[in-house]
């Protein structure tokens, strides 16, 4: 029996966006991955979670400015619980010339806005192939 794809959607710090997260988890749930959707968490909280549920890939949705101190945060509390093999992916207000800083410091994959969901399926089934 194959495993499912697990995911973890969440959005750091207090962003009161949700409607991306919302339709990137659905269009995630539609391909048949198992998705565990949190809302907002604390980068370590979402560390702890992403262990707890053994899962393949956390996404991030970032609205609010100070996008990239805080996905440093998740990607620092990601390596204080030992985890080096979950793929991580930001989508949200990201301008383009962060996109590269953000993967350099070991982000996966960026989908700023008007990225295609289906291309956000594809990505995540690549990595996980």
């Amino acid at each position: 029996m194959e495993k499912r794809i697990r995911v973890l959607m969440a959005k750091p710090g207090i962003d009161g966006h949700w409607r991306g997260a919302k339709i990137v988890t659905t269009a995630l749930r539609n391909a048949g991955m198992e998705v565990i959707f949190t809302g907002n968490m604390s980068p370590e909280a979402i560390a702890k979670i992403a262990v707890q549920e053994d899962v393949n890939v956390v996404g991030l949705s970032i609205l609010a400015a100070g996008h990239m101190r805080i996905i440093q945060r998740v990607l620092n509390a990601l390596q204080g619980e030992n985890v080096e093999d979950i793929v991580v992916m930001v989508g949200g207000t990201i301008p383009q010339e962060d996109i590269p800083i953000l993967k350099e410091m070991g982000v996966h994959g960026v989908f700023p806005p008007g990225s295609k969901t289906d291309m956000i399926v594809e990505f995540v089934k690549e990595k996980m192939a």
